[in-house]
């Protein structure tokens, strides 16, 4: 009985790594600014890592604010659409994320229940890069819409 248990906890356990270790997003990304298109009345995120958290996924980002304040930002969840909570972050409160792709997610922020930004994310077929579409509003309601591009550290 001991050995089928343990051996039913040995594929569980492998299942769930091959399942994030496939998640062409898991690893660490640098903004390349060069390629990006950043506004400058939004954040800008500086690195961006994605771990596998359990059977959960755990998103830090690092930047820096319009007014150049540091920031990190943490978010732990599912990539099922649902809102789960994110810490640090001036711009949201909750966010979500869903597959809807093998190599893309859309997202979307919310600050006390109103979305404040939403976007794609495409990781390259060689997964060596990503690019985040994302239009978010500012505190004084202006639009802002983005394109950033982040390399595979």
């Amino acid at each position: 009985m001991k050995v089928t248990t343990m051996a039913l906890l040995l594929v569980a356990c492998l299942a769930g790594t091959t399942v994030v270790a496939q998640d062409p997003q898991i690893g660490a990304w640098k903004l390349n600014e060069a390629k990006s298109k950043v506004n400058p009345a939004a954040t800008k995120n500086h690195t961006v890592t994605y771990e596998a958290a359990g059977d959960n996924v755990k998103v830090t980002v690092e930047g820096t604010t319009a007014d150049g304040k540091a920031f990190k930002s943490v978010w732990t969840g599912k990539y099922d659409g649902k809102d789960y909570p994110v810490t640090g972050d001036p711009q949201s409160d909750s966010r979500s994320y869903t597959k809807a792709g093998d190599r893309t997610l859309t997202f979307s922020g919310k600050m006390a229940g109103k979305v404040t930004v939403s976007g794609k994310i495409v990781v390259a077929a060689d997964g060596k890069s990503r690019t985040v579409t994302s239009a978010s509003t500012d505190a004084k309601g202006q639009k802002i819409s983005m394109t950033t591009v982040y390399d595979k550290q």
